[in-house]
Parts: structure tokens; sequence; C-alpha cells
């Protein structure tokens, strides 16, 4: 009941800290926050069963749109070999969600140049990622920036980054990617 009513504020209050959504969720419930509180994977999977049931057609319509806004983004950024991860890769995107991406490059100045070359304005940003390494965290750079329809988030990464990806927040393994390839399947899946 907690992960569902967590799952809810996420999805109608776009409440991007699942903390704070699993808290904001118990107080709503009258449930003490010092109890256990639903693992991320538990309210991931609730995210996405309240997508599929309030959703249904909607939520894949617009799913396709995200994907396709990735895909379309992932190849302007082609040069940095682009990764999709979060939501719109894992299916439990909303109105409130962005476009992440993980682009790699020998610094993050070169991409922002080729978005200055291409006419994109950005806010850049920074994120605390845990390498899956060493388990210890690490900041990385990154650029947000408005695409077609979407707002999308590139961080850089070193270009050997490429091959291990960071400790995912959701279930404390690396974070699930995908290549230009394998978003087209996804795509052509909806």
């Amino acid at each position: 009941m907690l992960a569902q009513e967590a799952a809810r504020i996420i999805v109608d209050q776009g409440v991007r800290d699942y903390r704070a959504a699993k808290i904001k969720a118990a107080e709503r419930l009258g449930l003490n926050t010092r109890r256990s509180l639903p693992r991320n994977s538990e309210i991931e999977l609730a995210v996405s069963e309240h997508l599929k049931l309030f959703g249904r057609e909607s939520h894949a319509d617009f799913l396709r749109v995200m994907r396709e806004v990735a895909l379309s983004a992932m190849e302007l950024l082609s040069s940095f070999e682009p990764r999709l991860i979060g939501p719109v890769l894992s299916g439990t995107a909303d109105e409130n969600s962005s476009v992440n991406l993980h682009v790699f490059a020998d610094s993050p100045e070169s991409v922002a140049m080729r978005l200055t070359d291409l006419g994109y304005n950005y806010k850049p940003y920074e994120r605390r990622l845990k390498n899956a390494r060493t388990a210890a965290p690490a900041t990385f750079g990154g650029f947000q920036f408005n695409y077609e329809s979407a707002s999308v988030e590139a961080t850089v990464f070193p270009i050997d980054g490429i091959r291990q990806a960071p400790i995912s927040p959701i279930n404390g393994r690396p974070m699930k990617r995908a290549d230009v390839k394998a978003v087209k399947a996804l795509v052509e899946l909806i």
C-alpha cells in the first residue's frame, strides 16, 4: 500500500526522489516514517503498474514519443556514443520525466561546444553517482537542454566510462544502458 501511494505521488506530482515520495506516502497514510519503508525497486515496480493501470494506451503512445525523442537526441550526440538510461528506457517515464543520456568524451566542454555549435541553449549540472568498481561516489558534469518535445539530460563520462556503468539508486546494480540499436528495437516494440 505504501509503495502504491509513493508511486501515485511520483507520477501525479512529478516527485523524482524516491525517498521523499516514500516519506510523503507514509505521512499521508498515517504511518511512522521510522518503520521499514519499501525498497526503491518496489517503488519502481509500483510506478510501472500505476502507469499501466491508469495510462493504458496513452502511456504507450507517450513512451513511444519519448523513446523516439531519445533516439533523435542520441543521433544528435552520436559522436559521444550516447546510451539511454532511466525512466524512458525502463518504461516508467511520465510527463515530468526527462530523456536521460550517458555520453562519453575527453571533457564535458567538448559536449558543451557541440551543443553550442548546433544552436542549443543548455544548463550545466553535476551528478554524484557511485562507481561500480569502488562503490565510491564521483561527480560528473552534464548538460540539460530542450530537444523536440522533451527535456534531455546528458551526463558526461570519460571515454573509458562506457565499459562500466555507475550503480543504480533503484536496485544497487550497474545502471542499464541502451545504445542506439537497442533503443530502435524498443521503439519498434511499442
